[in-house]
């Protein structure tokens, strides 16, 4: 899928705990900085479906393990990927694309968005996770 870049990210072990690297303003997944925010997704909960019209979305667990499901109306394409401490990378998601997550830690999980502009409900559509052409439950 076009809209939707993977870029492998590095964990530095020291002594004192590791550091995870996210995102610079040199690499081609950066499109400028809006807001930083963490959402918590409990174990094996759903949170699904939303597309962004205009936002730019740089999603990364650094604690747990979560499963991303996106999908393009556009092209009738659908990924999946899990991601977390064990496949420490970046998911970028171009506008237009939706997508839900399950949380596959537990007790939970932690993802980080680091997108290009400030969060506004005004932006975003939403969809019940059971919305035809959406079969979760099948991916």
């Amino acid at each position: 899928m076009e809209k939707i870049r993977i870029t492998n990210l590095r964990k530095i072990p020291t002594e004192g705990g590791d550091i995870f690297h996210c995102l610079k303003n040199s690499e081609n997944s950066f499109y400028g900085f809006g807001e930083a925010y963490f959402s918590n997704i409990k174990f094996s909960k759903i949170k699904a479906w939303k597309r962004h019209m205009r936002m730019t979305c740089n999603l990364i667990v650094p604690y747990g393990k979560v499963k991303f499901i996106f999908y393009d109306e556009d092209s009738d394409t659908k990924s999946t990927f899990e991601i977390g401490e064990d496949n420490y990378c970046r998911i970028t998601v171009l506008p237009k694309i939706w997508f839900g997550f399950e949380g596959l830690h537990h007790p939970s999980s932690l993802i980080l968005n680091i997108s290009d502009i400030p969060h506004s409900p005004n932006e975003i559509e939403r969809k019940e996770i059971d919305a035809s052409n959406f079969p979760w439950s099948n991916l």
